[in-house]
């Protein structure tokens, strides 16, 4: 008979490890590449010491001549806290009960609901790689019928959770995203007739503003500082950014990786971009009659290439928009994998407050931290025929 402890059991000998694997590999190419480590966790804080420039220790001279003075590296001191990603599964006890007397039926239940995990966990994850740590999913510009018109809804989803927050900091509304129009940037809310949206309101996801890793968004960032440390102070810190790009070409590609390999040392082995870029840069490539080679990627992913390096699109990167990096330099330091949010007696299953559900939450502590920003680029702006231009 299936029991509760049936399913503690499930979630911790068979299911945590496959869902581990997915949401560390199958996310999308670029999490794929970055290192996962649990080096320089201090506490709930990331510290790290990031080294820059050159050991100062090398020199020539005379055959009897004094030796060159021995300088050490230099080092910055990286801190950020590790961010707190959470994943829920809710069960009700009718469901439970219902599957009881049949194993494959309560294995279904299970597969279904963590399926569901493991794709809500891959869509939010994917997002935050590419955003600012902020969570901001978009900006209002009107609101009628249920319906909020935004900038973009690259990052909506239907079945999120979503908060709106005023431009006083407040959040005046909780809803549930219905439907998602991705050609008039509209998204439909549930539970919304007794709020008042304004223009510039904000949507995030539920409990996530600036709680979110910190993402490419933040290392491109126009910030003062990063990673507590001040860009002016060591201007290293600062990306090589290049903004309206136009047409995209070779040459526009290969001034960018030229550039960070003469500056910095940094050799780019991962080009991401949006899906128009990828687009035009095809066309790009038909119109010089050059043949596309593609190639497969950790995780069964497959990219288009240049030079050998794999090219990628991905949904959550604004339109016109290529980004060149060095994923050597990237590592999500973490406390621990993914794990089961245990209870008493280790219990990872337990019954909602006044409610006939289960839930079970799986929880990572982790950021991402860049060793060498001055070794990745950005160009944005970019056009092309693919783009309509």
């Amino acid at each position: 008979m299936v029991t509760l402890e049936t399913a503690e059991n499930a979630l911790k000998t068979i299911y945590l490890g496959v869902v581990s694997n997915q949401l560390n590999i199958g996310v999308n190419p670029l999490l794929a590449r970055i290192e996962q480590t649990t080096s320089d966790v201090w506490g709930n804080e990331i510290r790290k010491l990031a080294p820059y420039g050159l050991n100062g220790g090398v020199g020539a001279g005379t055959e009897i001549g004094p030796l060159p003075s021995a300088f050490q590296n230099q080092y910055v001191k990286f801190v950020s806290e590790l961010k707190n990603l959470y994943g829920t599964i809710n069960i009700s006890d009718k469901a439970i009960r219902s599957s009881s007397h049949s194993a494959g039926a309560f294995v279904n239940l299970l597969n279904a609901e963590m399926e569901g995990l493991i794709k809500a966990s891959q869509f939010n994850f994917g997002r935050m790689l590419y955003g600012d740590g902020s969570g901001l999913l978009g900006t209002v510009s009107a609101f009628s019928d249920s319906k909020i018109t935004l900038d973009s809804v690259k990052n909506f989803m239907e079945g999120m959770v979503i908060d709106i927050i005023n431009a006083d900091d407040v959040k005046v509304s909780k809803a549930r995203v219905v439907y998602v129009d991705r050609v008039n940037k509209q998204v439909t809310l549930s539970n919304v007739s007794e709020y008042t949206y304004a223009e510039g309101d904000k949507a995030y996801v539920q409990g996530s503003k600036d709680n979110e890793i910190t993402g490419l968004g933040s290392i491109f960032s126009d910030s003062a500082t990063l990673y507590g440390v001040n860009k002016t102070q060591y201007p290293w810190m600062n990306s090589y950014k290049k903004d309206s790009v136009g047409n995209i070409s070779d040459s526009v590609i290969q001034t960018a990786i030229d550039f960070m390999d003469e500056t910095s040392g940094s050799i780019v082995d991962f080009i991401a971009c949006s899906s128009d870029v990828k687009r035009a840069y095809q066309e790009y490539l038909g119109e010089y009659r050059r043949n596309i080679d593609v190639m497969e990627l950790n995780g069964g992913f497959k990219a288009l290439t240049y030079n050998g390096i794999p090219v990628v699109s991905d949904r959550f990167i604004n339109d016109g928009t290529m980004y060149l990096l060095n994923t050597k330099e990237f590592a999500l330091h973490q406390l621990c994998d993914w794990k089961w949010l245990e209870g008493e007696s280790g219990k990872i299953i337990k019954q909602d407050a006044n409610s006939p559900t289960y839930t079970a939450t799986l929880v990572k502590y982790a950021d991402l931290i860049c060793n060498k920003p001055n070794g990745q680029a950005r160009l944005s702006g970019i056009t092309g025929k693919g783009l309509g231009a």
